[in-house]
């Protein structure tokens, strides 16, 4: 089996953007405004095109400083977006979706880095951020669907305790959904790119299984940290 996957000219690479450009055009034919959808496209690409080029510097630099100034970065913009959906002031919340990621995250990419995969060293960059951005990803999704539940329940009157029950197992529908369909409605990416590059799907698989649990638990832990951190400081209206 061929273990190297072929490089995408740009020129190939821009055919991939034909079904972008059909959904905006019937966006503009159907709504008269495609520019709120553009922008996050341009702007995807801008930023990958960038850390692309990132990447590969710290990748290169193999330093334990930069590595952690990224993780501190990552931890930081995914607590800030996590908290995009709620009406209720953020900066006051912020410091408890901080918290959330850095602990429910944190400690689920320091269990998987040096425990599972035993990197040596654990900070090894190309490693480390691929997996950190997984679980600060997945955090972020899950703080942000349970503040935003949170916040709805107790304008809907519910009793603190049961609007906090009710918005953790909302922020847990994505994790959950992704578990039953993993394998029979998807290939989930990792898995997905290690058999494009020539790995065996049963070392994917393995893969995959322990990408599955990282992103659950994290979600998990994120979620209930946050909930019992700050419940108590959205206020009903």
């Amino acid at each position: 089996m061929n273990n190297t996957i072929a490089t995408i000219p740009f020129g190939q690479l821009a055919i991939a953007f034909i079904p972008v450009l059909a959904v905006l055009v019937i966006m503009q034919r159907w709504s008269g405004s495609y520019t709120r959808t553009l922008v996050p496209v341009v702007r995807m690409l801008t930023q990958l095109l960038l850390i692309g080029y990132v990447l590969s510097y710290i990748f290169a630099s193999d330093d334990i400083l930069i590595v952690l100034v990224v993780l501190a970065v990552m931890v930081g913009v995914s607590s800030w977006i996590g908290l995009r959906t709620i009406r209720a002031p953020k900066w006051p919340l912020f410091k408890y979706s901080l918290l959330s990621i850095a602990l429910g995250g944190g400690s689920t990419l320091y269990l998987i880095a040096v425990h599972v995969l035993e990197l040596e060293p654990w900070y090894a960059p190309r490693y480390l951020i691929p997996l950190a951005g997984m679980i600060f990803f997945n955090s972020m999704n899950s703080i942000s669907l349970a503040a935003e539940r949170l916040e709805a329940e107790l304008d809907n009157g519910a009793q603190r305790l049961q609007a906090r029950h009710t918005a953790f197992q909302t922020s847990m529908i994505p994790s959950i959904n992704a578990l039953l369909a993993v394998g029979l409605v998807s290939l989930p990416g990792m898995m997905t790119g290690q058999i494009l590059s020539g790995v065996s799907p049963l070392i994917a698989v393995r893969y995959q299984i322990m990408v599955m649990c990282m992103t659950f638990g994290c979600a998990g832990l994120a979620s209930a940290c946050f909930l019992v951190l700050s419940h108590k400081t959205i206020e009903r209206p």
